[in-house]
């Protein structure tokens, strides 16, 4: 835990690790006091497309904990990046919430629902069977389908719920197109997360509750990994992939210690 402790740059995933719903996890006030004290540098890196920065800096205000916006990034940003590099001037049918229209429009991208760039689905509660055929035409008419992450599942107060690659399936399997997902462990994710953090590799280390987006992207990027188990991921579970973590913690707690 030394090693760990000594790394100059943290990125942390946030649902399953800082909170879970509307509710802190044990142990992330002392968490993130002590990354204030000891000066580290730190970003809450999250594939949830739902909530703009200043959405999570609010959330997490409202949880007690006084963070600025520019702590975080989300794969909306990444998405909005993506799409407005690739086709400046582009147009998008979003199947999303305001988190992910927002940074697609300050991106410069524009709703249609017509003839589209793009079909992009992120998090959402509006999903309705009108929503995916109208994307189901739209990709077969030729728009490009993006997924903000290729999470299948996300935790939440009432349990495990449905994510975007769970929610994209449907569109998929009707129209024959795979999805291109940017968030997590996608290296366009990791790279944007590196240079907002201003650290080497060698000095960070990579803390989420999901092995296959987190511990995966670390591994990937060669910075050290943590595994919290205040999330989806059961120690026992661990076993089933074919990489280790550097770390297996109970929560962000551990690290103070």
């Amino acid at each position: 835990m030394d090693a760990l402790r000594r790394k100059r740059g943290f990125i942390c995933d946030m649902d399953g690790v800082i909170y879970q719903g509307n509710h802190l996890l044990p142990g992330v006030k002392e968490f993130i006091a002590w990354l204030y004290e000891e000066g580290k540098s730190f970003l809450f890196l999250t594939n949830s497309s739902e909530r703009s920065p200043l959405e999570l800096q609010q959330k997490l205000s409202r949880l007690g904990l006084d963070v600025s916006a520019e702590h975080f990034y989300t794969s909306a940003l990444a998405t909005a990046q993506f799409v407005a590099t690739q086709r400046p001037g582009c147009s998008a049918y979003v199947i999303g919430e305001p988190g992910l229209v927002g940074a697609l429009y300050s991106a410069g991208v524009t709703m249609n629902e017509v003839n589209p760039d793009y079909v992009i689905v992120g998090e959402t509660r509006s999903y309705s069977f009108e929503r995916i055929e109208r994307a189901i035409w739209l990709v077969q008419k030729g728009a490009r389908l993006l997924g903000t992450n290729p999470d299948l599942t996300g935790p939440s107060e009432r349990g495990i719920m449905p994510a975007t690659k769970a929610l994209i399936a449907p569109i998929e399997m009707a129209t024959g197109k795979l999805a291109y997902y940017v968030g997590k462990p996608n290296p366009l994710m990791m790279r944007h997360a590196m240079r907002a953090l201003g650290e080497d590799q060698k000095d960070t280390a990579i803390i989420g509750d999901r092995m296959d987006t987190d511990i995966v992207a670390g591994i990937e990027s060669e910075i050290e990994t943590a595994l919290v188990l205040s999330g989806v991921t059961a120690r026992e579970h661990v076993e089933d992939y074919p990489y280790r973590p550097s770390y297996i913690l109970d929560g962000v707690g551990d690290i103070p210690g």
